[in-house]
């Protein structure tokens, strides 16, 4: 972990559990945290990619201020807070 980033490794695990696991951590994020990183992979992470946006964008986690994507697709960032 890098100080305020919180990184979430979801690789292997379905849509569902991998949504389930992000929002326990976002839950869990204290004041320090600003960005959640998610590392889902490419090839078989692109549902579970979906599925952060679907769950995680359009203000329906008041916590997470936007998304965006990681330094390569296999990523993706939580943006609590601006750093």
């Amino acid at each position: 972990m890098t100080a305020g980033i919180v990184e979430v490794d979801v690789h292997g695990m379905n849509v569902e559990n991998a949504v389930r696991e992000i929002g326990q951590q976002v839950q869990r994020a204290g004041s320090s945290v600003y960005r959640i990183r998610v590392i889902h992979g490419y090839h078989g992470g692109t549902r579970i990619r979906n599925g952060i946006w679907e769950e995680f964008s359009y203000g329906r986690e008041p916590r997470v201020k936007r998304i965006e994507m990681g330094s390569n697709q296999g990523i993706t960032e939580l943006v609590l807070r601006e750093f």
